[in-house]
């Protein structure tokens, strides 16, 4: 995958990424609802449509998707287990499996002590209460000591190939004293994969056959990818199944990559595009560079965030979205992969942002460690009343709007450049879908067809305007 050399962010003076600032509003999702420094955010995909919260001192709550919710039920307590001396030890990430629905696991990645150590263990949800796991069903999966308090990493995933990935960080101090992100023998300072659903070796997991290090000699075959610093939080898109990561720097720079199996990072002889360990003239033969990075200026702990795919927010439709942990700024990041990265502020928060988390819906939240769970809100510039366009895709009306409750019928007018099929469908305020236009193949032009609005509940919704191509929506109102 090709990588730009460098980017701007504001105006900072690097080169090749385009940089725009816009007003992205931002507001409390839940705001009846609080947690104790929030973690992460996990949707189980079960179709119930419930979020799970993990407090870092070591429980899970959760709560229903609904932003009148006024309580979150503890799901998993194991505070007796983990190890919270530093402050980044804890209950760290949490993954539901692909087939949670039928097989009721869910995993973990939690601090330990004695030795110190990171555990990934199994839990299987309780047989007669979705909301309630069962606390004595604790399978562990993995361990492996940490030399010091801060860097490890945290966040575990299913990628789209049914592993399991754990982001490890370098086992902290400061400098990877101990080499840890550049050794093959060890797991620190690395992406792993493995397979939760068979087992070997003794292990209560297997190594898939096509991990880039089998066969290596002296190499741990775990290893998916190397040379990571701290990898606080990834993602994969759902689209792309790009594994998007935000690896937190050391004095002066954090960064964003993509991770491809194999690769080198380059930590710790660079911290993102510069000379690290020497400071000049360091040999970067081999080594990836990240798509993008920012300087301590900006901010000092960069969190991972994800590729958003939800209908709630179509300005921000396949972009990468991240923020900083200490200055509570969120950008976004476009890419495709071949051109340059375009960036974009959102927000200045002012929260400390420690996650990122979607909905069943691909909607995007993030928390804070003061206690609240933030979601993206459409802006009146890019949803509204205003002809909209995404690429060459142009929703020109929708009449009437407000939509009167007793004639449940609009009329929508678009205009598409080439033949192309158009997909309509209406989502509510949190991003879900609650009907859907048959899709059909429309000719270069404009088009206007009749929308059959089904009894909605007065309120605003959006309409969704989707192409191979591109992709725009607007808001609109349901009468009383």
């Amino acid at each position: 995958m090709k990588t730009a050399i460098k980017f701007i962010i504001y105006m900072l003076i690097f080169s090749t990424a385009t940089v725009v600032a816009t007003a992205q509003v931002t507001e409390i999702a839940f705001p009846n609802v609080g947690f104790t420094l929030p973690v992460d955010i996990q949707d189980p995909r079960d179709g119930s449509d419930r979020l799970f919260i993990l407090e870092q001192a070591g429980i899970i709550k959760v709560m229903d998707n609904d932003p009148a919710a006024s309580t979150a039920e503890v799901f998993l307590d194991i505070r007796s287990k983990v190890r919270t001396s530093n402050n980044e030890e804890g209950l760290l990430g949490m993954a539901f499996h692909p087939d949670y629905e039928e097989n009721g696991y869910f995993y973990v990645n939690h601090s330990a002590s004695n030795p110190r150590r990171n555990v990934i263990a199994r839990y299987t949800v309780s047989d007669s209460n979705p909301d309630q796991a069962d606390a004595g069903s604790e399978l562990v999966i993995m361990e492996f000591e940490q030399p010091a308090g801060n860097h490890n990493g945290g966040q575990i995933a299913f990628g789209p190939d049914g592993y399991l990935y754990i982001g490890t960080g370098d086992g902290g101090s400061g400098g990877d004293p101990w080499g840890n992100a550049q050794n093959l023998e060890v797991v620190l300072g690395k992406m792993l994969r493995i397979d939760v659903d068979n087992t070997e070796g003794g292990n209560n997991y297997a190594i898939p056959a096509d991990n880039p290090f089998v066969g290596t000699p002296g190499a741990r075959p775990e290893i998916y990818a190397y040379g990571l610093r701290n990898p606080w939080r990834f993602s994969f898109d759902p689209e792309t199944g790009w594994l998007w990561t935000g690896d937190v720097g050391q004095n002066q720079y954090e960064e964003v990559s993509i991770i491809e199996s194999g690769k080198n990072y380059g930590w710790d002889v660079m911290e993102g595009f510069h000379c690290f360990e020497p400071p000049t003239g360091c040999d970067q033969t081999g080594l990836e560079l990240p798509i993008v990075e920012y300087d301590h200026s900006f901010g000092r702990s960069i969190t991972g965030g994800h590729v958003y795919r939800g209908a709630l927010n179509p300005e921000l439709y396949g972009k990468y979205i991240y923020a900083d942990f200490v200055s509570g700024r969120i950008w976004s990041l476009e890419y495709d992969g071949t051109g340059d990265p375009v960036v974009e502020l959102l927000d200045n928060t002012g929260i400390n942002i420690s996650t990122f988390g979607t909905d069943a819906n691909d909607n995007l939240y993030f928390a804070g460690f003061g206690g609240f769970i933030h979601r993206f809100v459409p802006t009146s510039t890019s949803v509204g009343d205003a002809a909209e366009s995404a690429g060459s895709l142009k929703v020109n009306s929708l009449y009437p709007n407000p939509v009167p409750g007793a004639v449940p019928e609009a009329v929508l007018s678009f205009t598409i450049p080439g033949s192309d099929v158009v997909q309509v469908s209406i989502h509510d305020m949190l991003g879900r879908t609650v009907a859907t236009q048959e899709s059909r193949e429309y000719s270069p032009g404009t088009h206007s067809i009749s929308l059959d609005v089904p009894a909605l509940e007065p309120g605003s919704y959006l309409i969704s305007v989707s192409t191979s191509k591109a992709r725009t929506a607007r808001v609109f109102v349901v009468a009383e």
